[in-house]
């Protein structure tokens, strides 16, 4: 099972890319916790996840497919 990871703002420059595909993800837990192993300075970064362009609270499943987006919160004027 694959998903397709998108990243925002500050995330995009920390981790380089502005798209990832991780496989084997059962939920958005998996996903983060996979995220901070690779990229440990994540857990200083605030951010929401959204699930198929739904901003997301807790934990949730994921099928193979569905993309997962890493948000920081976004300033404007």
């Amino acid at each position: 099972m694959k998903v397709e990871i998108l990243l925002f703002g500050r995330l995009t420059e920390l981790l380089g890319q502005s798209h990832l595909q991780l496989e084997d993800m059962a939920d958005t837990d998996a996903v983060t916790e996979r995220l901070l192993d690779q990229y440990p300075a994540l857990q200083h970064i605030s951010y929401e996840i959204a699930v198929n362009q739904e901003v997301i609270h807790g934990n949730k499943p994921l099928t193979d497919g569905m993309t997962v987006a890493l948000m920081p919160p976004f300033s404007g004027g």
